[in-house]
């Protein structure tokens, strides 16, 4: 491996685990600890209930964990913020362009070119196909090949803009 990509591939990781695990720890501590030492305390009805910082952050989590979860399920299955983020990932993923490595490339697209080819030939012996037809099944031909070298189809995203 590279030294530019083993760089590349640490940044993922670095941003991965403390933009999803730490930096939520840390956003989660500090917002219990603010609430508590500059709200509850400060308010003396609220104080009695939550006369110590562990009862606080208890009930804190048990009512923010239901709430949290109905958040995020609206995200997912009901806002359009969130297609608007699986269609960036989409046009922004080379994979969508091309063959992933592995089985894809390696097994799948193999055997669908040669039932392609095949299939052309089955054709083609039973009756001439149409040059329509001939013409698409050569067009998918090419852009199977174009898969299996490494190349790119349709046209993927370059750059930010």
């Amino acid at each position: 491996m590279r030294v530019s990509d083993l760089l590349f591939r640490s940044w993922y990781y670095f941003r991965s685990g403390y933009g999803t695990y730490l930096s939520f720890l840390v956003g989660y501590g500090s917002t219990l600890v603010t609430f508590y030492y500059l709200a509850i305390r400060n308010i003396p009805a609220l104080g009695e209930y939550f006369s110590r910082f562990l009862t606080f952050v208890a009930v804190a989590t048990v009512a923010i964990f239901p709430l949290s979860v109905a958040i995020g399920w609206f995200h997912v299955k009901r806002s359009p913020a969130w297609r608007s983020e699986v269609d960036i990932q989409a046009e922004a993923n080379p994979y969508n362009y091309k063959l992933p490595p592995g089985y894809y490339k390696e097994v799948l697209f193999p055997v669908l070119r040669e039932l392609l080819v095949g299939t052309m030939q089955v054709l083609d012996k039973e009756r001439p196909i149409d040059s329509a037809r001939q013409k698409r099944l050569e067009e998918l031909l090419q852009k199977l090949d174009v898969l299996l070298q490494g190349g790119y189809v349709g046209h993927p995203r370059r750059g930010m803009w």
